[in-house]
């Protein structure tokens, strides 16, 4: 079982469970984070650093949470937009680096209005529309 990155991450993309997982396994699409299902180890780090609860034990997700379960399985086994083939198991979201895509799901998914000052590590990290980050 696995830890799930749930909708409260679009858009926010905080990155302390990036920091926190001790097996690297959160990896970085367009406008939300992604847990590899097969390369967590269910230790909880991420879930008790995320600011916004976006993170839930698989096990205990409502429907919505399925959703992102079943997009996060979706992220690494099926070809993602622009892409010949699926990220699978590389091992480790480093190697990889941001892959500036996301699932048809979230591409769809509405930007998230409530994001404030204190859900990123600066005010100006926000998505933008052509798939890269501006900084401020």
């Amino acid at each position: 079982m696995a830890y799930v990155i749930t909708a409260a991450c679009v858009d926010v993309m905080d990155r302390s469970c990036v920091d926190e997982c001790p097996v690297d396994c959160v990896y970085e699409g367009r406008r939300k984070l992604y847990i590899h299902p097969e390369e967590c180890i269910d230790c909880g780090a991420c879930a008790l650093v995320c600011p916004v609860d976006a993170i839930s034990w698989d096990r205990e997700v409502d429907d919505g949470g399925r959703t992102h379960l079943d997009d996060a399985h979706a992220f690494f086994y099926q070809p993602l937009p622009g892409h010949a083939a699926p990220i699978g198991a590389p091992g480790g979201a480093t190697g990889v680096g941001p892959l500036g895509v996301d699932t048809v799901l979230i591409d769809a998914a509405p930007v998230n209005t409530n994001v404030t000052d204190t859900d990123t590590d600066t005010a100006a990290d926000t998505a933008v529309p052509d798939g890269g980050r501006r900084t401020a």
